[in-house]
């Protein structure tokens, strides 16, 4: 029989690490230059809540690495404290911006389905790398899969700002571009490779090929379910509310 391969721990935090640089990166222009000039402390409340589990997602495989597992399980206990604060500073924030508008249209609509559905698609990957905390290698895939929901807050802002030009090749709703579809792909082609090696080296089927069923589920529900009644009475509500 072929031996499993154990997650290697140092590519994971570099990949950690490039991802939080690619935040910096996206919020370089809109947070990072303009810090003392948010318009609320939502703003604040948000991007330190992000900020930290970013910097926990570098720290704990790093930590894992070096072989410190007392400190790794304390600071796990952490995140317990740090994923509420930070759906709720998401959240907040969102309801904040949502209330700017008057009536909700289409893209209206399709953007809840953006927010709220990448919230769900984050807890469900957080709360199964939490239930089996105690394996490490299905803890440490699951954990890996809580930054795919987090993909297009950072890939749209760096298009905007840096690749503009790949806006003309994306859908539209009421002829407004469907940024996002560009970072929901290159967050599925990732986790198409990762399925890949994990069935080939591991035969695991039931992590990255489920998560990335979990994720199209979530990127249909964006570039779809603003058009169907329900939705749309759902998003009436949580304006409203």
């Amino acid at each position: 029989m072929k031996p499993t391969q154990s997650i290697n721990y140092r590519y994971i935090t570099i990949a950690f690490i490039v991802f939080f640089l690619l935040a910096v990166v996206g919020f370089w222009n809109s947070y990072f230059t303009k810090i003392f000039a948010q318009e609320s402390y939502r703003m604040h409340a948000h991007g330190i809540a992000l900020i930290l589990w970013l910097a926990l997602l570098i720290i704990q495989p790093y930590l894992i690495r070096t072989k410190k597992i007392k400190l790794h399980k304390t600071l796990g206990k952490f995140s317990y404290l740090l994923v509420p604060i930070l759906v709720f500073t998401t959240l907040d924030l969102f309801k904040y911006s949502l209330s700017k508008t008057d009536r909700l249209g289409n893209v209206d609509n399709s953007f809840v389905a953006l927010v709220l559905n990448a919230l769900i698609a984050f807890l469900i990957f957080y709360g199964l790398a939490i239930y089996h905390k105690r394996k490490a290698n299905i803890h440490a895939r699951y954990m890996i899969c809580t930054v795919f929901p987090m993909f297009t807050p950072i890939t749209d802002r760096i298009i905007v700002h840096h690749f503009r030009s790949l806006i003309a090749y994306v859908p539209t709703i009421d002829t407004t571009p469907v940024i996002p579809v560009i970072g929901f792909l290159m967050a599925d082609l990732i986790l198409v490779g990762l399925s890949i090696w994990d069935i080939r080296s591991n035969k695991r089927w039931n992590i990255f090929p489920v998560a990335l069923v979990i994720l199209l589920l979530y990127h249909f529900s964006v570039l779809n379910f603003y058009k169907y009644p329900f939705w749309q009475s759902f998003c009436e509500w949580f304006h409203a509310v």
